[in-house]
């Protein structure tokens, strides 16, 4: 299989040159960490270690599953002492938010191999680790295949199958069966993700269901004096409504705007905060306020601006900030989820007692916004007039706002400890 992998993949690069190489060239993103993750340029000194004993090396693709891997990442040099620990991540904005989160905590932060054989081999040589760690998703044949020759063990953590995956997967068995049949371990989010790697051929021992680590997340309360001094930072502090907007995506800030277009007649006093989840999307989105009538500003600006200035809408094009914004919202809403792209996080509002707003497409959080749904935590939209109703109904009524919020964290704080069942399995895999 891998052979005849490597020969699809000679080709399609081949064939693909002539687009390949504009996109590349004009893509900032892809200019900076082209070379690395070919293998032609060096990697950074301390990844090399000169202790003979390998480390631990975690993986996680881009901004999403950096997030996920907070907790894990927090409790391992803890847990395995006299282990070096380096990270990779696939994305440029991955690779910051990373570069951001955990300096004290890893040893070395790189970005990720394309899956070209020489690329492979070349940063694994370098790198050689004594185990590798998957954080949910970025599964390529060439580096599991290496990683078997150097009998190196693989796990896969905090794995879930969405319905959409696991029929995507079902429809290419018997390459799936090859790939997830490559790890070592994997370590599900739920039951129900468990039963399908099962569906699709993995054995029973070569599964645990450990549990979402996001809801080991470590969530430092913000005090009143941080929430005002951040307020105070935006302009806010007296503003008596903010709407978070956090992790949005293309076609979602125009609803969102629409939405708030028609909340200020009922709250003239309110400020909406926009967070999309690439910061790069700053200027078009604080064009599109603009454009609609609000006064409008992005978040680095304000060091320019009268303390005594207000506006509108704020957009953040700070890496980085989100989970602090939440703990100042009234309402949160998660992107991601009005637009068909699987949602983002709903526990990072939920471990503020925030009322949490998602849209219908939350794949990649499924169990998670069931669970808030359920517990009357959260509420689910479909559209701009949803939206709207939903917002006014929750800030008419500082009781329900209080009720949910305090659901919401009920579910975030009563589902801990995956990530302990998850540091279990590494440290089995480890002395094996």
């Amino acid at each position: 299989m891998i052979t005849l992998y490597n020969i699809i993949l000679t080709i399609g690069i081949t064939v693909g040159i002539p687009l390949i190489i504009p996109i590349i060239l004009l893509s900032e993103k892809r200019r900076k960490t082209f070379l690395q993750r070919l293998g032609l340029k060096q990697l950074p000194e301390n990844i090399l270690s000169k202790s003979a004993k390998k480390p631990i090396w975690i993986h996680a693709l881009s901004v999403g599953e950096v997030l996920s891997s907070v907790p894990l990442v927090m409790n391992l040099k803890g847990h395995f002492k006299d282990k070096r620990i380096v990270f990779s991540a696939s994305t440029k904005t991955g690779f910051e938010i990373a570069d951001k989160l955990f300096k004290k905590n890893v040893d070395s932060i790189f970005f990720f191999p394309f899956d070209l054989l020489f690329s492979v081999k070349y940063i694994t040589k370098k790198i050689d680790p004594a185990i590798v760690i998957i954080v949910e998703s970025d599964i390529w044949p060439n580096f599991l295949f290496e990683m078997k020759k150097r009998n190196v063990p693989v796990i896969l953590i905090n794995a879930r199958l969405s319905k959409r995956s696991f029929k995507r997967y079902r429809r290419f068995a018997f390459i799936a069966n090859k790939l997830f049949l490559s790890f070592a371990k994997i370590c599900t989010q739920s039951i129900e993700d468990t039963k399908r790697f099962m569906l699709l051929g993995i054995p029973s021992n070569m599964i645990s269901t450990t549990g979402n680590i996001k809801f080991d997340q470590p969530y430092d309360s913000v005090s009143e004096k941080e929430i005002e001094i951040l307020k105070q930072s935006m302009n806010i502090r007296l503003v008596k409504k903010i709407l978070m907007a956090g992790s949005t995506h293309e076609g979602e800030e125009s609803i969102l705007i629409d939405a708030f277009s028609r909340i200020r007649k009922n709250f003239a006093d309110t400020v909406l905060i926009i967070v999309p989840r690439d910061p790069e999307r700053a200027g078009s989105i604080l064009k599109l306020c603009k454009s609609s009538g609000f006064s409008s500003i992005l978040m680095k600006d304000f060091k320019n601006t009268d303390k005594n200035e207000k506006f509108d809408v704020i957009v953040v094009d700070v890496i980085g900030i989100l989970k602090r914004l939440y703990a100042i919202a009234d309402v949160a809403f998660v992107g991601g989820s009005l637009v068909n792209l699987s949602g983002h996080n709903p526990l990072e509002p939920a471990a503020f007692s925030k009322p949490v707003i998602f849209g219908q497409y939350m794949s990649d959080f499924a169990y998670i916004s069931q669970m808030l749904l359920d517990s009357g935590g959260a509420a689910q939209v479909k559209n701009t007039n949803s939206l709207y109703e939903t917002i006014v109904e929750i800030l008419s009524d500082s009781d329900k706002a209080r009720n949910m919020g305090e659901k919401a964290f009920k579910v975030f704080n009563a589902n801990k400890g995956a990530v302990e069942k998850t540091l279990k399995v590494i440290e089995s895999q480890l002395k094996a």
